[in-house]
């Protein structure tokens, strides 16, 4: 509830001027930090919110039904990069940049896209060498949120090209660090008060301290990882569905033709019990994968499961949302068509519709 009036009491406003301007206020960041959701998965003493992530699912679904941009930066912030801190790092790593993060002090950022390598992470090309004692990095990442306005950022690189994917490392870079270099913000569709940008390294000199584990492992923490952020673009897409389905419901209540409410028609009725229906399973769907993972149980099938449906149904409900505007739901006018740009990155990113279900038929064969 506190999070909902906060969302539709100082975000709802100004939503469609963030989506105009690509950016939204960094006045919120603090904002977002008094009410723990700057860190909400971590625990008190690394300056978190000490919840779980069925708490975490609900507050990304609220974010996500009044603005999506506003819930994908939050959910970037928390399951990649400072997840990533949080599951794989040293104390002293913990110390040093988890906290700053949860606390809300900046944007955390998660590389692992690259021109080269999407859904295949194993065709990374950007390399780390060894040489004394620290590690030098060449090489860019696409498609990263928060690449320019971070502070710290988690990426991997090839420490050893013959291994392939076990030749996968992760790193803490610094946003200071002498070769970082943020470019090319996209020009998005959806989402577009998120930023979204590339991160190049030239000769970037990232301390060997600053290795996540060990390297070699970076591929399969970044999985590990994954699996939490599944959850949290599955929660995002029922929160983008219901802020549709509920704006399809007001105005077909409110829109009359033929002398009666269009809501009072078979055809529209029809609609939104379809919609509410596969919004209630997809939230069921994603809230088992919180579960979870709360308890520390296997995750990978269910949370690949919650974020193919909830995503796909995002999409639909969405369009169903313009639908049942008509012609009012193409103009910025109403929030329909926000709605549906918003949707569609939720099967893109973090792993793609098609990815999920190589995944899940994977994890189904192997039981059989």
């Amino acid at each position: 509830q506190s999070i909902r009036e906060f969302a539709e009491g100082e975000i709802l406003p100004s939503v469609m001027d963030w989506d105009e301007s690509q950016c939204f206020s960094d006045e919120l960041r603090p904002r977002l930090s008094e009410l723990g959701l700057m860190g909400v998965i971590f625990p008190e003493e690394y300056g978190g919110a000490g919840m779980g992530y069925i708490e975490y699912s609900i507050i990304i679904e609220e974010l996500g039904r009044v603005c999506g941009s506003v819930g994908l930066s939050v959910a970037a912030h928390n399951s990649l990069c400072s997840n990533h801190i949080y599951t794989f790092g040293t104390e002293r790593q913990k110390q040093e940049y988890l906290i700053p993060l949860a606390q809300g002090e900046s944007w955390g950022a998660w590389g692992l896209t690259e021109a080269q390598a999407g859904s295949d992470a194993s065709g990374t090309r950007t390399t780390a060498i060894l040489e004394n004692g620290c590690y030098k990095v060449n090489g860019s990442k696409n498609f990263i949120t928060h690449a320019i306005l971070c502070k710290t950022l988690v990426a991997v690189a090839m420490t050893d090209k013959e291994k392939r994917h076990r030749g996968i490392s992760a790193f803490i870079f610094d946003k200071s660090m002498k070769g970082f270099n943020s470019d090319h913000k996209e020009n998005k569709t959806g989402m577009r008060a998120s930023e979204t940008a590339s991160v190049v390294f030239e000769d970037c000199e990232v301390p060997a301290e600053n290795l996540l584990g060990n390297e070699g492992e970076g591929f399969f923490q970044s999985m590990k990882i994954l699996d939490g952020g599944r959850i949290s673009i599955a929660s995002l897409s029922v929160g983008i569905a219901q802020g549709a389905y509920e704006a399809a419901a007001k105005y077909a209540k409110e829109r009359h033709q033929f002398g009666r409410p269009i809501s009072e028609f078979q055809a529209i009725q029809f609609k939104l019990a379809d919609m509410a229906t596969q919004i209630e399973a997809a939230r069921l769907l994603t809230l088992q994968a919180a579960y979870l993972k709360d308890n520390d149980k296997p995750v990978t099938k269910q949370s690949s499961m919650a974020k193919l449906y909830a995503s796909e149904v995002a999409v639909r409900v969405s369009e169903e949302s313009v639908q049942i505007h008509g012609g009012y739901g193409y103009t910025k006018d109403y929030p329909a068509e926000k709605y549906w740009r918003d949707s569609k990155l939720c099967t893109i990113g973090e792993g793609t519709s098609e990815v999920q279900r190589l995944v899940i038929a994977k994890h189904l064969l192997r039981r059989l």
